[in-house]
């Protein structure tokens, strides 16, 4: 996972997040024969309660008594692009960035299975964290929400992750497989109909305290980082049988 002003992670590194923000629990994380669930934590208190994730999956510190309250944080939905039933009992918000290494793994490896598993019960909501070093992040964003007007969004996101390079001539030419009206598209581009949106929507991201791609609220609980299919299933599954308090 990279974040807004840090330096790309060596594999010591861990997730970091603003300590004016996030005073309770958040991330889980699973053990072999589906042990515990944790909670990443951001605050002040931090340090006696926090379990850490690092980037290859290993855990660091304490996870917290079963008895701590969970922190629960209310990520707006609506006027987002989603798919999944909008009844569904998870809903997972996804805030990502086109260019980021880490959010194309996490689709690439997690993002089907994920959705394969609990058919009819996730919905999976885009909002966008475009990081700023990432040149062509802005722009891929403002290209799949142009597809959205033709009812075109998810098969255009999913092409935002393949192999061929982000910049003016690829947004054209997934449009242009997709059968989209290029004028349209290109009209859309061109008024960068969605910029403000999009800034709008990161700097939402940026005052919660998320500050790296991609971070995941599930029912309002975070996931930091693009983790295993394991650690999603197993929060997911606590969250449908209730045991999260």
């Amino acid at each position: 996972m990279k974040t807004i002003s840090d330096p790309p992670l060596k594999p010591e590194s861990v997730v970091t997040f603003k300590l004016s923000h996030f005073y309770a629990v958040l991330v889980v994380l699973a053990f072999a024969a589906g042990l515990l669930v944790g909670y990443i934590a951001w605050g002040r208190n931090v340090s006696d309660r926090a379990v850490v994730v690092q980037p290859s999956g290993e855990v660091e510190d304490a996870i917290p008594a079963p008895t701590q309250a969970v922190k629960r944080y209310d990520i707006p939905t609506q006027g987002f692009p989603s798919i999944g039933p909008a009844d569904a009992p998870i809903t997972i918000v996804e805030f990502s960035d086109y260019q980021c290494p880490y959010c194309k793994r996490w689709h690439d490896e997690v993002y089907e299975d994920l959705m394969k598993a609990y058919p009819d019960q996730i919905r999976l909501v885009i909002r966008n964290l475009p990081l700023g070093f990432h040149p062509e992040a802005l722009p891929a964003a403002q290209a799949a929400m142009c597809a959205g007007e033709q009812d075109a969004y998810w098969a255009f996101h999913d092409a935002l992750f393949g192999d061929s390079p982000l910049g003016r001539e690829t947004y054209l030419k997934y449009a242009a497989n997709l059968g989209l009206d290029m004028e349209a598209f290109q009209q859309c581009l061109s008024e960068e109909r969605y910029k403000e949106f999009i800034e709008k929507d990161a700097a939402f991201a940026e005052n919660l305290g998320v500050n790296g791609t991609p971070t995941f609220f599930i029912n309002g609980l975070a996931i930091v980082g693009a983790q295993p299919l394991e650690i999603f299933k197993n929060v997911i599954d606590k969250e449908l049988a209730g045991e999260i308090p």
